[in-house]
């Protein structure tokens, strides 16, 4: 691309660190979404008196 030009240096490619400020909202929202819906089904689950499996042995106990 530029071995003929010598007076050209090439330092970097910085079309990654452009791209991230777009990306960066959308993960966010996408991370919230799912700590959201986590958080739901957990809540569900109380509700209807399932155990998931993120409850310790302790609160299993503590259920019954």
């Amino acid at each position: 691309m530029t071995a003929g030009l010598p007076e050209v240096d090439l330092l970097a490619d910085h079309s990654v660190l452009l791209a991230i400020p777009a990306f960066l909202p959308a993960i966010a929202l996408v991370a919230v979404i799912v700590v959201i819906a986590v958080r739901d089904r957990r809540a569900e689950a109380r509700e209807h008196g399932e155990t998931t499996r993120d409850d310790s042995p302790r609160e299993r106990e503590e259920n019954r």
